[in-house]
């Protein structure tokens, strides 16, 4: 044996990885008596590290055949005696940084963890998720007291504004966070990538009336609902052909095939809740088999449209008020949900979810958001889930 005093122990190897290693060394160790207190290993590019921590009995040093075993099998032994933890201690709050980009370099982890440190958050694990280049990661960290989760939020999200070239979500590690259950998504300028109102109005010769009246709305000289009517008004007389034709024909955004047909092989619910049209978001539903969908519907009298609307306009709180609905039609959490959206009509849907999400979105509804995404398809939500490349080639 040798003189190293009784404990707490760090085991540290490191090596050429090959089958045997770990059921080697664990051996000898419960041979020795040893309660193992840790463990962590990790492979990379055929390199292995591995980390035990035990407790030896006080009788008993580090055995001396953990050396001579580390000899053969080919692989490098450190010892570090350290203080036995206090399993009654406060553990500090757990979150997971995302990162997700075209590619991420070294410059771009150099400013992400940069940041972190300066911040005061410590990173405990690095986990790599994209396949098989490197595009997504996960940093296991754990933030100070006096840092406050929601200043974290706005500090990473400045810094992926300035980067540009990737996205950072910070999520709170709970059994939450991969126990989503279901995922509902605006359509215009999100699950697709064209508002159709502005297409409807081309097409009928009024785009830049509907435009200005856009305008007026998105400066609060008009509420929503006022500016739908006034928008749909201005579509009286369009043949409604050219609606189904539109519909027939949408142009999906990057990602939204994969991300619902993954989502679907994994079980989850999805839905479309916008404030667009039924016509479209019917035919999305049916185009990529997406459960539910809610929106406004156009009213129609002999082949051509009227100018009105039928039913409760959807406006922001009523989309907020359809995914409560829904997930409780649904039997699954609010805290189970995520919610997708690019405008100022989504915020109360993001709000209301576990997970909001600002996909492609103005400022305001990105600082106000959970998290946001820029730099990445609509598929980027499956690396937030915590799902790994190798899991969606899998599900894919």
């Amino acid at each position: 044996m040798t003189s190293t005093a009784p404990g707490c122990v760090l085991v540290t190897v490191t090596g050429k990885d090959h089958p045997g290693i770990t059921a080697r060394l664990t051996g000898l160790l419960a041979d020795a008596g040893a309660e193992l207190l840790d463990v962590e290993q990790v492979v990379v590019q055929g390199r292995l590290t591995l980390c035990l921590l035990a407790r030896l009995p006080e009788s008993v040093g580090i055995p001396r055949a953990l050396l001579f075993a580390a000899r053969e099998l080919g692989v490098a032994l450190d010892f570090q005696a350290v203080e036995t933890p206090d399993p009654g201690a406060p553990r500090p709050a757990r979150y997971v940084v995302t990162a997700v980009g075209r590619a991420l370099g070294a410059g771009q982890l150099h400013s992400l963890t940069s940041h972190l440190a300066q911040a005061g958050a410590n990173v405990e694990r690095i986990v790599r998720l994209s396949e098989p280049h490197l595009g997504s990661m996960e940093l296991h960290v754990t933030l100070p007291p006096a840092l406050e989760p929601q200043v974290l939020k706005r500090s990473l999200l400045a810094l992926s504004m300035r980067d540009n070239t990737f996205d950072v979500a910070l999520q709170r590690e709970s059994l939450f966070r991969r126990g989503k259950r279901m995922v509902v998504m605006d359509m215009d300028s999100t699950l697709i990538r064209i508002e159709v109102i502005d297409e409807l109005a081309r097409a009928h010769g009024v785009g830049e009336q509907v435009s200005r009246i856009t305008e007026r709305a998105m400066q609060g000289e008009m509420d929503y609902d006022e500016s739908l009517r006034q928008r749909v008004a201005l579509l009286k007389g369009l043949d409604v052909d050219v609606l189904h034709r539109l519909a027939a024909n949408l142009p999906l955004t990057e990602g939204a095939e994969t991300l619902v047909r993954v989502l679907k092989r994994l079980g989850y619910r999805t839905a479309v809740i916008s404030g667009g049209f039924s016509v479209a978001a019917e035919a999305l539903k049916a185009r990529l088999g997406i459960d539910h969908a809610y929106s406004n519907v156009l009213e129609a009298e002999g082949g051509r449209l009227t100018g009105r609307t039928v039913g409760a306009i959807v406006n922001a709180r009523r989309k907020a008020e359809l995914l409560e609905q829904l997930a409780a039609q649904e039997g699954i959490l609010l805290e189970q949900v995520i919610a997708v959206g690019d405008g100022a009509n989504d915020l109360l849907m993001l709000e209301r979810a576990g997970l909001g999400i600002a996909f492609r979105a103005k400022p305001r509804l990105r600082e106000a958001a959970d998290t946001s995404i820029s730099a990445g398809g609509l598929d980027t939500i499956l690396y937030l889930l915590g799902l790994t490349g190798r899991e969606l080639q899998e599900a894919g």
